[in-house]
C-alpha cells in the first residue's frame, strides 16, 4: 500500500539500472547515496531503512518493476545516455508497505528523479589484452 508522505532529497546516483533490470534483483533500480543527516532522518521517519557503506555514505536503493525515467533540470527525459556513478540528483521519494512470505516492511518508492549533474556511463568496452611472458611470473 502506497503512503501519502513524500520527501525531496539530494543524492549521488550509483549503480543506476534505469533501462535494464539488475541481474541480481531482476528489477530496475538505483542507489541514492551520500544522503544528508536531514534526509536520513526524514526517510527513517517514513519507516524507510537507510543503509550505510564506506563508499556510498548513507544510501537507499529504489527498485521498480518498470524502467525508471530520469529528467534533466529542464524537465526533459534523459534518453539514450546511461547515468553513471557520481551523477548528482534531486529525488522525490515516497514509501509503500509490503508483505512477502510472512515478512513485512516499508520500502522507498522513487516518484521523480532529476539529474543536476550528469556523469555519463561509458561502459568498460573491450578489455585490453594483457601480454604475459615468463619474465612476469612471480
Amino acid at each position: 500500500m502506497e503512503n501519502a508522505q513524500r520527501v525531496k532529497i539530494k543524492a549521488d546516483v550509483m549503480w543506476a539500472y534505469m533501462d535494464k533490470p539488475n541481474e541480481m534483483s531482476g528489477k530496475y533500480q538505483v542507489d541514492l547515496c551520500n544522503l544528508s543527516d536531514a534526509a536520513v532522518k526524514a526517510l527513517e521517519d517514513m519507516g524507510i531503512g537507510v543503509r550505510q557503506k564506506e563508499d556510498k555514505g548513507y544510501f537507499i536503493t529504489c527498485k521498480s518493476n518498470n524502467p525508471i525515467r530520469a529528467y534533466d533540470k529542464d524537465g526533459d527525459v534523459i534518453d539514450g545516455i546511461s547515468i553513471g556513478n557520481g551523477s548528482k540528483s534531486l529525488a522525490l521519494i515516497g514509501s509503500y508497505d509490503w508483505t512477502w512470505k510472512n515478512k513485512s516492511g516499508v520500502s522507498a518508492s522513487l516518484k521523480k528523479l532529476v539529474i543536476d549533474e550528469l556523469v555519463a556511463y561509458e561502459g568498460s568496452g573491450e578489455p585490453e589484452p594483457v601480454i604475459m611472458d615468463d619474465d612476469d611470473v612471480l
